[in-house]
Formats: structure tokens, C-alpha cells, sequence
């Protein structure tokens, strides 16, 4: 591992295909992936984790010296309350894409990467896995699940990051994508949190008008703390027309004053002008932690100082 981690810059970066024949010469564009053809790849793909031992961690291995203890289709159950979902059967998942959706994220719950493997060469038992990794195995997962729905015509991707990691959440364009990325990443102890917890109800699938309407109001409120920090930094109607549209269009308040009466494509256009207005005044606080960083001195700064000029340690 050591020796690869040396030589990674000289590894190729990944990129997508060559283009083949009738796509340079035609200009066809390669067509996304029926929900058939995406569930037997997504069958292939959880049978080459099991083979790998993915899967043994939650489902136990079945050796012939010592059976398995527990019932994959059974374990599965009891998550969904669906019966006979192992091993996967791709028609019945095509069939029925709640279903299907429901077994991407049960399993994503359920991986893990094995460390070692030992070899049982009784009667056939094969390879025995130990010293497993959610934390990697569910990283792998999201990865190659995202691969494959990349490729087909699902506009759903699961979350690697917030707290709906390993849920299904809806595709947004790569700007918005990596808006929502910085932000979850943010560390920010006073408004980290309710970052989170919006973009959480917001994206989640299946959210409610509700739901988004909330999202769109802990971003306002939070807003509303930075209101000084916005009307010094930007045009005074700026800041002004963040807060009249959140009390006037029913978004902070319902009354019957304000205008509730709006197309959502509104609701969803007003949560990502608000959540691009709190990195904006991130970005505009770091900008003035920075600023007043050099000319900060500490007690230990202060005390260091006082030694060089005196050559005393601990002088006063």
C-alpha cells in the first residue's frame, strides 16, 4: 500500500470512453440505460460484492463445518417488509422500482469491506472474510452504485456525504451539486447543523412541499442572524428582497397575508438562492477571520515573545 501510495501521481485518470463509430461520425448520442438493463447490472454488480464478501459480515458465511446463522432474504425483511428479496431477482425489481429503490439502500446499510480472507478448501467452502470495514465497504458501494445509475435514466444518486448518506436523493446539475458539497462540509458549530438538516429535507426523495418549505426557512432564519453582515456587504435592496420574499410568498410566516399560491419551481428556486446567499456570507466571514488572524495575538503568542526579547523562560 505504501508503494502505491508513492507512485499515485503517475497513475492515468480515470475518463470516460472514446467515443465509438457511429457516434463520432453520426453524432449519436449513447442512449441511458432501460430500468431492465439497469437492474441486471445492478444484480451483477451485489453478486460480485457477495462473491467478494461483502455481504458476509451481515449475512454470515455458510460453511459446511458451520452453516449460516442468518437468512439474507429474511435479514432483508425485516428492514422493508418485503419477502424474497435475496437473491435478487432484476425482473421483479424493473417491475417495481420502489422496491428496487428501497433494496439499493438496504444494502448500502448492510456492506462491508473484508480486510483478510482465509482459504476452507473443504469440500469447496472457499474463502472465509474477517476484520470487516462499514466505513469503506459503504464508501465502494456508493461509488459503483452511482457509476451505474450515472449510466441509465434514473435521476436519482445516493448521498456520500450529510445526513442522508447512503440514501437515494434527487440529481441536481453539477453547480448545485457542488454548492451542496461544500456546504455539508462546512464545520460551522453555530449553523453547520441546521445547513445539514435543510439540505437533508430538501433533497430527500419523496419530500413534500412541506418539507421543502421548511429547508428553505432554516436557511432564512439563518439569514436573518447574518442580516447586519448582508446589509454592509451588499446593495441595500439586495438585502432587502432576500427578506421580503421569505415573509411575502409564505415561506417563514402563514398568516393568510402572504402569497401561498405559487408554482413550486418558486419554493425550490428559492431554497437554492438562499442556501448560495449562506456560502456567499461563509465565504464573506472567512474573508474577515482572515483579516484580523495576522494582528490576533495570543497568551502563549505573547509569553513567546517576552522570552526571545528577555532570554528568561517564563518571563512576565
Amino acid at each position: 500500500m505504501a508503494e502505491i501510495l508513492r507512485h499515485l501521481d503517475s497513475f492515468p485518470e480515470p475518463r470516460e470512453r472514446p467515443a465509438y463509430w457511429s457516434e463520432r461520425n453520426a453524432g449519436v448520442v449513447p442512449r441511458a440505460l432501460t430500468i431492465e438493463a439497469t437492474t441486471r447490472e445492478f444484480g451483477r454488480l451485489i453478486d460480485e460484492l457477495d462473491r467478494k464478501g461483502y455481504f458476509e459480515h451481515a449475512f454470515t458465511k455458510d460453511c459446511v463445518d458451520d452453516p449460516a446463522t442468518v437468512d439474507p432474504s429474511g435479514l432483508i425483511e425485516t428492514h422493508i417488509g418485503i419477502p424474497d428479496m435475496w437473491p435478487i431477482d432484476p425482473k421483479r425489481l424493473a417491475a417495481d422500482t420502489d422496491r428496487f429503490f428501497d433494496l439499493i439502500e438496504v444494502l448500502h446499510d448492510l456492506v462491508a469491506r473484508p480486510r483478510n480472507r482465509d482459504l476452507h478448501p473443504y469440500s469447496g467452502c472457499g474463502w472465509h472474510y474477517s476484520e470487516f470495514s462499514r466505513s469503506a465497504g459503504r464508501q465502494l458501494y456508493i461509488w459503483r452504485v452511482n457509476r451505474l445509475l450515472d449510466r441509465s435514466s434514473i435521476d436519482l444518486r445516493l448521498a456520500d456525504n450529510g445526513e442522508d448518506t447512503g440514501r437515494l436523493v434527487e440529481v441536481t446539475d453539477d453547480a448545485r451539486t457542488d454548492l451542496v458539497t461544500d456546504m455539508l462540509t462546512r464545520d460551522d458549530p453555530r449553523t453547520g447543523g441546521r445547513i445539514r438538516h435543510a439540505i437533508t429535507l430538501f433533497r430527500a426523495r419523496g419530500a413534500t412541499d412541506h418539507d421543502k418549505r421548511s429547508a428553505a426557512n432554516a436557511l432564512a432564519l439563518v439569514l436573518e442572524e447574518r442580516r447586519q453582515l448582508l446589509k454592509a456587504e451588499l446593495l441595500k435592496d439586495d438585502e432587502s428582497a432576500l427578506f421580503h420574499i421569505a415573509n411575502k410568498f409564505a415561506v417563514r410566516h402563514e398568516d393568510g397575508k402572504q402569497q401561498g399560491d405559487y408554482d413550486p419551481a418558486f419554493r425550490d428556486w428559492l431554497f437554492w438562492w438562499y442556501l448560495a446567499t449562506v456560502e456567499l456570507t461563509d465565504r464573506i466571514l472567512d474573508r474577515q477571520e482572515e483579516k484580523r488572524a495576522p494582528n490576533r495575538l495570543t497568551a502563549t503568542d505573547t509569553s513567546s515573545a517576552l522570552n526571545d526579547l528577555t532570554g528568561i523562560s517564563g518571563a512576565p
